[in-house]
């Protein structure tokens, strides 16, 4: 290689480094471009439920017991489901059963278990990925001396600023989260609480309705930030095979 080409290339070592973040955080993109609209398929269903039930609950007159129970023609039975509560299908999409005589539904407390393991993953993951992203800028900042890589720079920085964006959007995906689950927090799921608000303001389904209505926008940031993860895939590729071309040229 001619001693100015040497000069305007950056040294091996260099290249190894660089070669080795991008084929490591090429394959780690992939995993983040498709993960997120997993999350988001399951905030969606569960926002569907709250919804359902919401529904439910705005137009249900607060009951308790079956005709047949009320006149005494049956006996009241335990375990029994609760006629009033029990949105229409949402048994079998979701499990969620109201039943006499018990508590919120273990279903139900399942729902917000998980709404709340993924507003505590993906904050983690946000808070990551921006600190991250701080230095990789830093170090693709440091690129810009070696004038074989200059045509490609603009391609890292995107590549940066894209998974930058990203991270902001976790984060704001977990407030979002963090919130519904405040909201859902101020519901009594008891049978007996829940009837009483129904004979009384339907607080419920309005808490309910809010809450939903954060999962499903915290579904669609989700969505967002895989999108901008995987339009970096070609970015990627373009920018290890000017590497690895650099380092063939290294011999």
């Amino acid at each position: 290689m001619p001693e100015d080409e040497t000069r305007r290339t950056p040294p091996d070592p260099l290249l190894r480094v660089i070669d080795n973040l991008a084929r490591f955080h090429r394959e780690h993109e992939k995993y983040y471009a498709q993960a997120p609209l997993r999350q988001a398929a399951e905030l969606q269903a569960r926002s569907r439920a709250l919804k359902s039930l919401a529904d439910r609950w705005s137009e249900a007159e607060a009951g308790g017991r079956s005709e047949a129970e009320a006149d005494g023609r049956t006996p009241a039975i335990g375990f029994a489901g609760a006629e009033d509560l029990n949105a229409p299908g949402l048994v079998a999409e979701s499990g969620i059963l109201f039943m006499e005589g018990e508590g919120e539904p273990a279903e139900l407390r399942r729902l917000r278990r998980d709404v709340g393991t993924i507003a505590e993953d993906t904050g983690q993951s946000g808070a990551w990925l921006a600190g991250a992203m701080e230095e990789a800028w830093e170090i693709a900042g440091s690129l810009a001396a070696h004038p074989a890589l200059a045509d490609l720079l603009g391609e890292r920085h995107r590549i940066i600023a894209d998974d930058w964006q990203s991270a902001g959007l976790q984060t704001l995906v977990a407030r979002l989260l963090r919130r519904a689950l405040d909201l859902l927090a101020r519901v009594d799921f008891a049978p007996a609480a829940l009837r009483a608000d129904l004979a009384g303001e339907r607080d419920a389904p309005r808490y309910l309705y809010a809450a939903s209505e954060l999962l499903d926008r915290a579904a669609d940031l989700m969505a967002e930030s895989a999108m901008l993860v995987h339009g970096n895939e070609r970015r990627w590729r373009v920018f290890r095979a000017r590497v690895r071309a650099l380092r063939s040229e290294h011999g």
